[in-house]
């Protein structure tokens, strides 16, 4: 066997470590999101001032475990992202990894902030203008799974999306990732976040508007932050190809 392909089978071993850990740390805050269940539940019910239905025993398993899912999602965020950095960090340079370990608690940070967005802005205003259709018309009551469903589409989306900035960063840094490619095809990316707020959000076109309209702004953000992490990286790679060429030259 050669050495190449030593190094080959060394890196998917360390791969599926870097799996493991995270897809253990995935179930023990699974685990903990049963524990709180409870809690959580109260908490996202919100201003509603009446119980929601169930129309099976099924639902309750469903409705608890989604709600542990997503703290398992929060929880496991930095365990991934620093096993992700552990991975990579051989063929980073002393000066990459330290930006790229920066990133770590940003993921988390950003994924919360995500959640609170749209939990906070997005969900209430949406529901508070489906009720408003339907207040003189019928009476409205909530079924928890369908009730659940529409807060998980609605919130679970922004949480993933306010992580963006930082991984097109993070890409960036490790040179995955050109911005000034990805501005180019802006007309695609404005499309498909159409799409998938049309997707996530009530069939009406306000919500479509509502959801939209913030995901483009966290693209174009992405996209800003990313032009300087390049032009950072590009200007550091000047000034070490200048440092070198300068001792090259001089005399010995």
């Amino acid at each position: 066997m050669t050495e190449k392909n030593f190094d080959v089978i060394e890196h998917l071993d360390e791969l599926r470590k870097r799996l493991i850990i995270s897809a253990l740390a995935f179930f023990v805050f699974l685990i903990i999101g049963f524990i709180f269940v409870k809690k959580i539940y109260f908490f996202f019910m919100g201003n509603l001032d009446y119980k929601l239905l169930i129309l099976g025993p099924s639902d309750i398993m469903w409705i608890y475990f989604h709600i542990a899912s997503i703290v398992a999602i929060a929880g496991t965020i930095p365990v991934a992202a620093w096993q992700i950095w552990l991975f990579v960090r051989p063929a980073l340079k002393p000066h990459e990894r330290k930006a790229v370990l920066a990133y770590i608690p940003g993921l988390f940070i950003l994924f919360i902030c995500g959640l609170a967005f749209g939990y906070y802005f997005i969900f209430p205003n949406i529901l508070r203008f489906l009720l408003n259709l339907s207040s003189d018309l019928m009476t409205t009551s909530f079924t928890a799974d369908k009730y659940f469903s529409f807060l998980i589409n609605i919130t679970l989306p922004f949480g993933i999306a306010f992580e963006l900035p930082l991984i097109m960063m993070f890409l960036t840094t490790l040179g995955i990732v050109n911005p000034y490619t990805i501005a180019k095809l802006r007309k695609y990316a404005y499309f498909i976040l159409v799409v998938i707020a049309s997707m996530i959000s009530p069939p009406e076109f306000i919500s479509h508007i509502s959801v939209a309209i913030p995901l483009i702004l966290i693209y174009e953000i992405s996209v800003f932050l990313s032009k300087f992490v390049y032009k950072r990286k590009q200007r550091d790679i000047k000034l070490t190809n200048t440092k070198e060429l300068t001792n090259n030259e001089s005399p010995k």
